[in-house]
């Protein structure tokens, strides 16, 4: 591979962020850009203004996972144009009392801890040592990541990146666009790297699964199907009859936060295969009913019709709400031809998820299922960084073929290919090894060095699960005793939800 001398980071979210220090530590490079589209750094780990609503354009496109289209780009630029209307989803799923899921350890990056403030919600849950951080901490975790070392002179806020391709010359031409202060107009222009570091991450383009009768249902009653991305509270759903779709991460945070909340019972949908590091405590709430898969939506305006239907033949009416905790589609707007490939939402092709076999210039950081983020993602920026630093080479193609096939034996084809559990320590070594050790130069060390694994990373990961399983435990019980209790006032009268 040429020698490359200028980089393009695609996102400043966590992947993106510790990607600019494994680059600017190699002191290889005479030229890092960042291009983030929303006004800051953070990913997904910034708050969206208080009254944006968010949307769901296309429901057969969000069943397709395909719904992130391609701007056409014009024909001569640099240029203004009026300002694009598309709608990108580039929101978050911030709501006030979000804090992690995982330990913080887990998701701070070897040589900058994580801050150990904890809000007083978060000790109540978990007690004083609890491992999980406050969203705010995590924001501003970040923030400090990009503010440092004039590292924030390196990024271009507001900037959509539009459209990523290879020219003649065996350049990556970048077409860029930002709107214009003027509020009517958008600039787009060009910038030309020798590599590209593909770092915006996969949470923000919901998917829905295709369901009969859906698509009529929010044109008959808009607002009242969402997907967990816009969950910012119970509040709005106080009394009210929901349906929660989902059982792996969001699915069972909003269905337990919201079952003392909304009419009784809470519906949750499930298909009886939980989260394997959370498991169905959540479900087990008394006011929580499990429902099967849905099959079909009738929905009616004039009649106010809006009943659901289950694959065990049971149905549901006067439904008020459908909250879709379904997950998300990795799409690639920038890449459109490399983005048809993707298959069960993953992309062919990379590399121990981070080399484009066709074209190891082109890298991606944060490439995988949730798991040790953020730090895997600085494991995946060093070994990409000494790549393009020309300081490593990868093995042969046939070697990296086989690494591919043997993980769709292993794995599968789908999302748990891209999963590292539970071979977290086997990944992270191995990646490791992969990067070598820094340089020297002038007498001095040059480079980012990757810690060895250690037990206790994998021991703390798999306790703040444990600590998460003993909230909701201690959740159903206190719920149990006060079903209790107004039996007892009720001389034990039995409630009328079927799920008590």
């Amino acid at each position: 591979m040429a020698s490359v001398k200028s980089v393009a980071i695609i996102g400043a979210g966590p992947a993106g962020l510790i990607t600019i220090d494994a680059l600017a530590q190699e002191e290889a490079f005479d030229c890092i850009r960042v291009f983030e589209r929303r006004e800051k750094a953070g990913g997904c780990w910034i708050e969206d203004p208080e009254d944006h609503v968010q949307q769901l354009p296309d429901l057969h496109k969000i069943a397709e996972r395909r719904p992130d289209d391609t701007l056409p780009i014009p024909d001569s630029l640099p240029t203004k144009k009026p300002r694009s209307t598309q709608y990108r989803f580039s929101e978050t799923s911030i709501y006030p009392t979000l804090e992690t899921n995982i330990d913080a350890h887990a998701m701070s990056f070897s040589q900058e801890p994580m801050s150990t403030a904890r809000t007083a919600l978060n000790v109540q849950r978990h007690g004083k040592d609890s491992p999980f951080r406050h969203w705010k901490v995590v924001e501003e975790y970040l923030d400090g990541l990009v503010n440092r070392k004039g590292y924030e002179n390196h990024v271009s806020y507001n900037t959509t990146v539009e459209l990523v391709h290879k020219d003649v010359n065996n350049k990556w031409v970048l077409t860029l666009r930002k709107p214009l202060e003027n509020g009517q107009e958008d600039y787009w222009w060009q910038e030309l790297f020798d590599a590209v570091v593909v770092a915006p991450g996969h949470y923000h383009v919901p998917f829905i699964p295709h369901i009969d009768g859906l698509a009529k249902f929010t044109q008959d009653f808009p607002s009242r199907v969402e997907h967990s991305k816009a969950w910012r509270g119970p509040e709005k759903y106080r009394s009210k009859r929901v349906i929660v779709v989902g059982a792996s991460i969001s699915g069972p945070d909003i269905s337990f936060s919201m079952a003392d909340e909304v009419e009784t019972p809470l519906h949750s949908v499930v298909r009886g295969k939980y989260h394997p590091y959370f498991f169905d405590y959540a479900f087990q709430h008394p006011k929580i009913l499990r429902r099967p898969p849905i099959t079909h939506i009738e929905s009616d305006r004039e009649s106010d019709t809006r009943t659901v239907h289950f694959e065990d033949g049971t149905q549901l009416e006067n439904v008020d709400n459908i909250i879709f905790g379904t997950g998300y589609s990795w799409t690639m707007h920038f890449l459109p031809e490399l983005a048809s490939t993707i298959r069960n939402n993953r992309l062919p092709n990379l590399y121990q998820h981070v080399f484009w076999r066709e074209d190891p210039s082109l890298c991606f950081v944060g490439a995988i299922a949730a798991g040790f983020t953020f730090k895997v993602f600085e494991w995946q920026a060093v070994l990409a960084a000494r790549f393009l630093a020309g300081r490593i080479t990868l093995p042969p193609m046939s070697e990296q073929v086989k690494w591919e096939e043997d993980r769709i034996t292993y794995k599968g084809d789908g999302v748990p290919f891209t999963a590292l559990y539970p071979d977290f320590e086997e990944y992270f070594e191995e990646v490791r090894k992969m990067a070598g050790e820094p340089t020297e130069k002038d007498g001095r060390r040059v480079g980012r060095p990757l810690p060895k694994f250690e037990k206790h990373w994998r021991d703390e990961f798999d306790a703040a699960h444990l600590k998460r399983i003993a909230m909701w435990k201690r959740g159903n019980e206190e719920a149990r005793e006060k079903i209790r209790r107004s039996l007892n006032k009720t001389n034990g009268e039995p409630l009328s939800s079927p799920s008590l």
